[in-house]
């Protein structure tokens, strides 16, 4: 059986055909693809994009992002993490908010500078 999914690394968009069985990718225009098919039948990661609390005199959230990949079924529990931090003005780009989110190793980090 083949699992039919959009290639989502670059902007191409190649339509992947990947067998469930020997995990053998066709449609794509290049090694990348071949690696996401795979990777996404067997252990499919996003990085997580969101906002947190931010305690300033002109904005109420700050945006993050996940450092890394994360695997898709910890997800819901990266966002039940996000959705109790909460930070104070000023906030660098970059500045790490949470070491190892949710227990998966990965960052969460601001990606927007904010004064107060």
């Amino acid at each position: 059986m083949k699992k039919e999914m959009i290639c989502i690394v670059c902007p191409r968009g190649c339509h992947l055909q990947v067998d469930e069985e020997s995990l053998q990718v066709t449609g794509n225009s290049c090694e990348k693809g071949a690696v996401y098919g795979r990777n996404e039948l067997t252990h499919p990661t996003r990085v997580v994009c969101s906002t947190v609390k931010l305690i300033s005199d002109q904005l109420c959230r700050c945006p993050v992002k996940t450092d890394q990949a994360v695997a898709k079924d910890k997800i819901m529990d990266v966002m039940h993490a996000i959705n109790q931090i909460q930070v104070q003005a000023p906030v660098k780009i970059g500045q790490v908010l949470c070491n190892n989110i949710a227990g998966t190793g990965a960052k969460l980090v601001a990606t927007r500078n904010i004064e107060h």
